[in-house]
């Protein structure tokens, strides 16, 4: 059988936005605008956070994507659902929003997203839990 067919939608639930909302321009100098499909959050044109759907074998996921960087990567990459490799970008990640999803966890991995791509003097003014030294 050939590759599978997958099909990208704006059909994301307008709570899903708006909470996504509510997380990503919390952030500094952060903005919204319209993705080629769903939603993108942006800082100084570098995208840290998307929103779209996306169908595959007829069922309809909305999918979060992300930034993700070093150990945390590849954790993310061997953990399944609801993380998915999105076979793009060496550090990008998605995680499927559904019902279950962890709020709490899509603000750190949304805010670490950002501070990935963040100029450094806008990182310093977000607020992060201190990183633990071994």
């Amino acid at each position: 059988m050939g590759e599978e067919q997958r099909r990208y939608t704006d059909d994301v639930p307008e709570d899903v936005e708006i909470r996504l909302r509510a997380v990503c321009l919390a952030l500094p100098d952060a903005y919204e605008e319209r993705a080629w499909v769903g939603t993108r959050w942006r800082v100084r044109g570098r995208t840290f956070a998307h929103v779209l759907g996306v169908e595959l074998q007829s069922v309809l996921n909305v999918v979060l994507s992300f930034r993700s960087a070093g150990e945390e990567l590849e954790i993310l990459r061997h953990t399944g659902h609801p993380f998915v490799v999105l076979g793009w970008g060496r550090d990008a990640m998605g995680i499927v929003l559904d019902r279950d999803t962890d709020w709490d966890e899509v603000r750190e991995l949304v805010t670490e997203s950002y501070c990935a791509l963040a100029p450094k003097k806008l990182v310093a003014l977000v607020d992060r839990p201190p990183v633990d030294e071994p």
